[in-house]
């Protein structure tokens, strides 16, 4: 039985069939999507698309619609300007150096603005059916407290090792069910500890536990 076989079934059985929680109907959409989710969740980002999607879902109408236009209507995401500027950017690029079509591979869609290996492997898994894993804040907070990362892993660190630890067929579906995981049970705040399965093989439940021992035998020491 492997290391983390038990992380590997547990979340197979919480989330059987994990998908994007970001709609799109195009690779460029995705690509959009995923730009604007940047310190913004995924259900205000889909609100905002519904309508900015109406308007313009290929890099040739996002020049058309224009900037002032863009930022007016992706305002609600937050950081607005920095995001439009991306947008405008990539597109221009799309249509310059890849005839219209978004890339997809990590070189090239890590060489648009606003692009990282975040952005680039979520496009690459959802819009292309890749095998990789995006290290969100949820995947990184989750694979550093399960220790399939080191607790002071950059992204990048993450990324590769959880590449080491999980089947290349399997990557896609691991990367979302870590995120729903994250968001709905391992939260950054007030995590869900006693209902998981999980929680002997947790560095962040052991270490809560032992702050609380601590807290008692101080306390009875006084």
């Amino acid at each position: 039985m492997g290391k983390f076989d038990k992380v590997f079934s547990y979340l197979d059985e919480l989330y059987p069939a994990p998908q994007c929680a970001l709609n799109f109907s195009n690779a460029y959409e995705l690509l959009v999507a995923v730009i604007l989710s940047a310190q913004c969740t995924d259900v205000r980002v889909n609100i905002v698309t519904k309508d900015l999607f109406k308007l313009a879902n290929t890099p040739e109408k996002m020049l058309k619609l224009g900037m002032d236009k863009l930022k007016e209507i992706i305002r609600p995401c937050g950081f607005f300007n920095t995001k439009a500027k991306a947008i405008m950017e990539s597109s221009k690029d799309i249509i310059e150096r890849f005839n219209g079509q978004v890339p997809d591979n990590m070189e090239d869609l890590t060489s648009l603005r606003g692009v990282g290996r975040k952005t680039a492997n979520v496009v690459i898994a959802n819009a292309f059916g890749g095998q990789t894993i995006a290290v969100d804040t949820h995947v990184h907070r989750v694979s550093k407290r399960l220790n399939m990362a080191k607790k002071d892993s950059t992204p990048y660190e993450c990324e590769m090792a959880l590449l080491k630890i999980v089947d290349k067929d399997k990557r896609s579906k691991f990367h979302h069910q870590m995120i729903w995981f994250g968001r709905e049970h391992c939260k950054a705040i007030k995590p869900l500890c006693d209902d998981c399965e999980l929680k002997d093989s947790c560095s962040y439940y052991k270490e809560k536990n032992k702050s609380k021992t601590n807290k008692k035998i101080k306390t009875k020491s006084i």
